[in-house]
């Protein structure tokens, strides 16, 4: 599957925030990329500038590439409640999302690898699918041949993040997806309803 693989730094610096996760260079230099940094003069950002930069943040957040993400919209468009939220509803959803959010990956880059090798099971079965929506109670588990990986157990150690909409048994090493996260609930900075605007263009 196609996927971002620039440099992750430097999309970070142009939103202002380490989206990626942690990020040592990120720390050292947050301010814009470019040949003069911070002296270079900004003007004003445009109404559509500050929208579409807004869709390029969740895009690069959540790992989705555009025609994924138009599909997500329309998706969140053709449910019932605020199309902001059930977008980011959706993203949320995703399988490396919510392995990532249960601490078995310490990136979502990871989690999407983890997924596509075949180490992640829903319910008991083999998912390599990164993009598969869970559904509410769906149980999420390590495979019982990659218990054992040491990047999962490492991530697992390190892994500090709590949230409501999600169980995790270390000890069996797997989780319940309990509910769709409330968007008070969802961490990302990301204001959903400038990306609503800029698709009803």
């Amino acid at each position: 599957m196609a996927r971002y693989t620039g440099p992750k730094t430097k999309i970070a610096r142009k939103f202002g925030e380490p989206i990626f996760g942690d990020d040592k260079s990120f720390e050292k230099k947050n301010y814009p990329p470019g040949q003069h940094g911070n002296n270079r003069r900004r003007g004003k950002k445009s109404e559509y500038a500050i929208q579409l930069a807004e869709k390029q943040k969740a895009k690069y957040t959540y790992g989705i590439l555009e025609r994924q993400f138009s599909n997500l919209f329309k998706k969140a468009t053709a449910a019932p409640g605020i199309t902001g939220e059930v977008l980011l509803q959706l993203c949320e959803s995703r399988l490396d999302n919510v392995v990532y959010r249960m601490g078995i990956a310490p990136t979502r880059s990871a989690a999407r690898q983890l997924v596509s090798h075949r180490h992640i099971t829903v319910n008991g079965k083999k998912v390599n699918i990164p993009s598969y929506q869970l559904k509410a109670g769906d149980v999420v588990g390590v495979r019982e041949k990659s218990k054992s990986l040491e990047a999962i157990n490492n991530s697992l150690e390190n892994a500090s993040h709590v949230y409501e909409w999600i169980t995790w048994d270390n000890a069996t090493k797997q989780g319940t997806y309990v509910s769709v996260p409330q968007r008070i609930q969802i961490p990302e900075n990301i204001n959903e309803q400038f990306i609503v605007e800029l698709y009803s263009k």
